[in-house]
Formats: structure tokens, sequence, C-alpha cells
């Protein structure tokens, strides 16, 4: 059984690689590497001791993405591939929208065309917008508050109809809250271009010194400690959590969406404590003013993934930070070794 990953060599997509590897299945990759290295598939590669298929290819190149199609015998597609960054969403809108709707499209209609109807959708908890209580379960009100929620909530609407369109199609929504960690190895984690956008990778680029310090954005929310809260998950949690989702989908019909995260909240203040004990290491923090558009608690209730997927998340704050840690400090520059620095270096003057 071969299973097509768009994004597989992104932070999410490459644990899943493994996951789907050690279950036994086939993979295909496609990504276009935009967001992410190539080494990263070499590590899966090295992790799982196996091999497969790597197509460079951006979603976007239609007829390019229809030939993988035509030289593979495609069970189902995991789709990962999409630009992700809510700040810069709202800088370049425009991009944002055609980016991750057409590339869907396109990968939808090809789907069509070979008549391979099931598909695990990546999307995000940002589709929730400013929830209105917590936990937030799938039948919270869908409201997303930036251009990257809602590409994520368009192309679930898209799937949905494309689901009454026809009834073959067997589609699963995953709702991801905040993914954290790394596989447990330290082979494979979270590299960012540039300056982190998220929590940890920031809080761990403090930690070896690549970054001064920490902005911690509004310490007046109506939490324990008046920092954000937010449900944080062990990516490879998260990666188990698309197993799951690919059994329900080759076996069942119809479209369903899926909260993945661990029902749990933590506040910013309480995960700078929990990685400054496992790791030993200070992070320095400073309190700026909040962002607009964040919210005082995010948390997820996971009950109808463990109820329809027998899935539920496993690993705790501590797993998330010593992984994490482990991750950085054996890769402070990310999968960048001193001679893949030159040559980008090279590449870029």
């Amino acid at each position: 059984m071969t299973i097509l990953v768009t994004g597989g060599a992104g932070f999410i997509g490459s644990h899943t690689c493994v996951e789907l590897l050690n279950a036994g299945y086939e993979i295909i990759v496609l990504d276009n590497f935009s967001n992410s290295s190539p080494k990263s598939l070499e590590r899966v590669k090295e992790l799982t001791n196996k091999n497969f298929k790597i197509y460079n290819l951006d979603i976007l190149e239609k007829f390019n993405v229809e030939k993988v199609f035509e030289e593979n015998d495609i069970t189902a597609v995991i789709h990962f591939a999409g630009l992700k960054a809510v700040g810069e969403s709202v800088e370049i809108p425009i991009h944002y929208y055609y980016n991750n709707i057409t590339g869907t499209l396109n990968l939808i209609d090809i789907m069509r065309k070979y008549k391979i109807f099931k598909i695990v959708f990546s999307s995000s908890a940002t589709v929730y917008g400013m929830p209105k209580q917590v936990p937030i379960s799938e039948n919270s009100p869908l409201s997303a508050m930036n251009p990257y929620g809602r590409t994520k909530l368009m192309i679930e609407e898209i799937l949905n109809d494309v689901y009454t369109s026809n009834n073959n199609w067997s589609i699963a929504l995953l709702r991801y809250f905040n993914p954290i960690g790394a596989h447990e190895s330290g082979r494979i984690g979270e590299n960012p271009n540039g300056i982190p956008n998220n929590l940890m990778p920031f809080i761990t680029q403090v930690a070896i010194g690549k970054l001064n310090e920490l902005k911690v954005f509004g310490n007046d929310y109506s939490t324990s400690d008046g920092t954000g809260v937010r449900d944080y998950i062990h990516v490879v949690d998260l990666a188990k959590g698309h197993l799951k989702a690919l059994e329900k989908v080759i076996n069942f019909n119809g479209v369903e969406a899926y909260n993945l995260g661990t029902g749990q909240g933590y506040s910013v203040l309480e995960m700078i404590d929990a990685f400054e004990k496992v790791s030993g290491r200070k992070v320095p923090y400073s309190i700026a003013s909040r962002r607009p558009g964040d919210i005082g608690e995010c948390f997820a209730d996971p009950t109808k993934a463990e109820k329809e997927l027998g899935w539920k998340a496993e690993k705790g704050i501590k797993e998330m930070c010593i992984d994490s840690w482990k991750w950085q400090s054996q890769n402070p520059n990310g999968f960048l070794d001193k001679e893949s620095i030159v040559d980008y270096a090279n590449a870029l003057a």
C-alpha cells in the first residue's frame, strides 16, 4: 500500500513518514523544499533503514504532479504541503490563498481523475478563531482570524463539498493544536527558517545561544500566571494520529474532523520552567505587549479522536521538552551542517 505524502520533508511530515515506514507502508514524498530540507528525508531513511521515492515538485505544478500519479500506484494521500506562518500570511495574503488553495485544488482534481478518493488533510486549530469556551470540541463554531487560518478553513469547506458531490471520497480533517518536540533520536526536528514563529524553537534557540532572549507576548491574560495557555502536543504523537486517521479513511467513506491535542493547557511561563528543568539552561525572557488576535486560552477536547480513531496523546510536557532540547543541542544549525552552511552561503552570495 503506497501513500503519497505532500510536504513530507517538513516538521510534521518527516515524523509522519517515519511512523508510516515503521508501520509497513510504502511512501512517496512530494516537496518543493521551500520551507524544509532534503536532509530531513535522508535522516528519515537513516532512522527507518528504508528507501522511498522523492519528487522535488511544487503542487502548483499540476502537469508535473500528475506525472507522479501516472508513474505510481497510489492508495491514499496525506496532504501537508502549504505555507504555514500566521504573521507572514497577514503580510502576503494573496500568496497564501493562491499557494494553499490552488495547490490543494490541483491535488484533489488529479486524485479525482485517477480515482484515488482517500485523503488525510493537515488542518489546524486556527479554524476555531477566537473560541468562546475551552476545551474546544469539533462542534465549536468555525471562524478563522488570519489568512493562514482562512486557507485551512476554506480547504475544509472545499473537501466537504467534494464529498457531497461524490460519496466515494473518504476524508479526515486533522485540526492540530501546538506541535512541539522531536524524534527521540534527535535526528529530525523543527527546523524553522530565520527567527522562529513558534514558542518551543524560540526557547531552544535562546537556550543554545542563537537568540538573546524570548519575548513573551502578554502577561495580563485571565490565566494562572497571566501568560497565554496552549495545548502542546508531541510531534510523534501527532504523527501517530495521522496513521490512525489513514486507517479510518482506508476503511470508511465520509468526511470527519478530528482535534489532535492533549486536552491539557500550559502557559508560556510553565513551558519555560519545564524546559529549564530538563535542559539545565536558563531562558532569559522579557514581557512584550499582546499580539493582535492572540487569545488567552486554547486547548482541545480530543475525545472524538480517541473514540473514533483509537488515538490518544501519550507523551507529556517533560518528554516534549527533553526531545526538543536533544534535537536543538545536537543540531545547533538545524539541518545545516558546516559543509551545508558554506554551500548555503555561497548560494546566497
